[in-house]
């Protein structure tokens, strides 16, 4: 196997050996030859000392993707000893889980390839040009470690375009009819593959929504800003809550949400309102003068879409984070749970805990914080690529 090989300039080097996968431009010393886009490459220092393989593209602002730190052929059976690998992961952390992230990208050291398991159903996402050209290794290997029913592709223009590529969706294995119905610990969840955000559901929550869940107390009212198909409303239900509020801006998510709650046999606890959260809780939250606001939620969950995808929009990011912490406090019984999440890279986890005690403080509210939360264990972390963490969350009781 004949590689162009691409040479880093003196110093960067250090930053691949440690773990990380991407190399931009300005870290290229020069190419030995021709590569063309999309093109398995191997990298070396400027001391011709062999780091791995990648795949090289020079439209993209990542001109070389790192797939392995050995000289290796990307073929099925590489795509099927990696499959297995993740899904091994999965099985030892999220051993009862039947849906869930089988390949989170970089995390599980295939850059550029997202993959969802929707119990039978599976849907691929694909980022990068060096996966695209080998997606036929990719859908051979999934049929063989999982024999799926279905094989939904949904790689959005958003992620492609920095890569020179078009989206490209649709069933490209099996078939597939409407919702697919899953399970997220032991509630039932009608999905809609081809056409709901992501692939279909944030399946980075699944733990979270039990753990937030485990902080309701029987009787309680909770408020779920941001509910989407009703992930935590659901378990909110489940734990004993007597009323839940969701409210999303989507229609169809309130709508889905709405069946999920009636198939699970807890319609009689969740109503879903359809409207702006920001305008919602806006609304609840105004008072006329010598009007006092008498909070009514024991527990308030704010988990929004992430308010930045850029680090020169963070600042304007914060104060929409702000403003939901500041509104959200206004309704909080002393003694309720604020449940706060963030999935912005770009938000660090400091970042986001000083925005809602800034909002504690503008109310003169005492925090007692109770829970930390992360991205669920089949969103796994490297700590040597910061990329890979981005979801960020807390619980806190509001003390007075």
């Amino acid at each position: 196997m004949s590689l162009t090989t691409v040479l880093l300039r003196p110093g960067e080097a250090d930053r691949i050996v440690a773990g990380h996968l991407w190399i931009y431009e300005g870290a290229i010393l020069r190419l030995t030859g021709p590569a063309n886009d999309g093109d398995l490459v191997q990298i070396k220092d400027h001391r011709q000392r062999l780091l791995g393989v990648g795949f090289y593209n020079s439209r993209s602002k990542i001109r070389v993707r790192v797939i392995d730190s050995e000289r290796t052929d990307i073929d099925v059976h590489f795509f099927e000893e990696r499959l297995r690998s993740a899904l091994a992961v999965r099985q030892r952390h999220m051993p009862t889980a039947t849906s869930f992230r089988v390949v989170n990208a970089e995390s599980d050291l295939l850059t550029g390839l997202i993959l969802d398991k929707y119990e039978d159903v599976f849907v691929m996402q694909i980022s990068s040009l060096g996966m695209e050209k080998r997606k036929h290794h990719i859908v051979e290997a999934i049929k063989r470690v999982f024999s799926p029913r279905a094989i939904v592709e949904r790689s959005e223009s958003s992620f492609r375009k920095f890569e020179g590529m078009e989206e490209s969706n649709g069933v490209i294995h099996g078939t597939i009819e409407g919702p697919v119905s899953i399970k997220l610990n032991g509630l039932k969840f009608d999905v809609d593959i081809a056409g709901g955000h992501k692939t279909g559901l944030y399946l980075d929550q699944q733990v979270n929504y039990q753990k937030v869940a485990n902080l309701v107390r029987k009787g309680d009212t909770v408020l779920d800003c941001f509910s989407f198909l009703g992930g935590f409303s659901l378990h909110a239900a489940r734990a004993g809550a007597k009323t839940v509020v969701g409210v999303d801006q989507s229609a169809e998510a309130t709508g889905f949400a709405g069946a999920n709650a009636k198939a699970n046999k807890l319609d009689a606890q969740c109503t879903f309102e359809t409207a702006n959260a920001f305008d919602w809780l806006k609304a609840r939250t105004h008072t006329g003068p010598h009007e006092k606001l008498i909070p009514q939620f024991d527990v308030v969950v704010l988990d929004p879409p992430s308010f930045t995808r850029t680090r020169a929009a963070v600042e304007g990011a914060m104060r929409g984070y702000k403003e939901i912490h500041v509104r959200g406090l206004k309704l909080l019984k002393p003694g309720g749970v604020l449940a706060t999440f963030c999935c912005s890279h770009h938000v660090g986890t400091q970042m986001f805990l000083d925005c809602i005690l800034s909002a504690a403080f503008d109310q003169r509210k005492l925090l007692r914080r109770v829970d930390i939360y992360a991205q669920s264990p089949d969103h796994p972390v490297l700590p040597s690529m910061p990329e890979t963490e981005y979801l960020k969350g807390f619980a806190f009781e509001l003390v007075r």
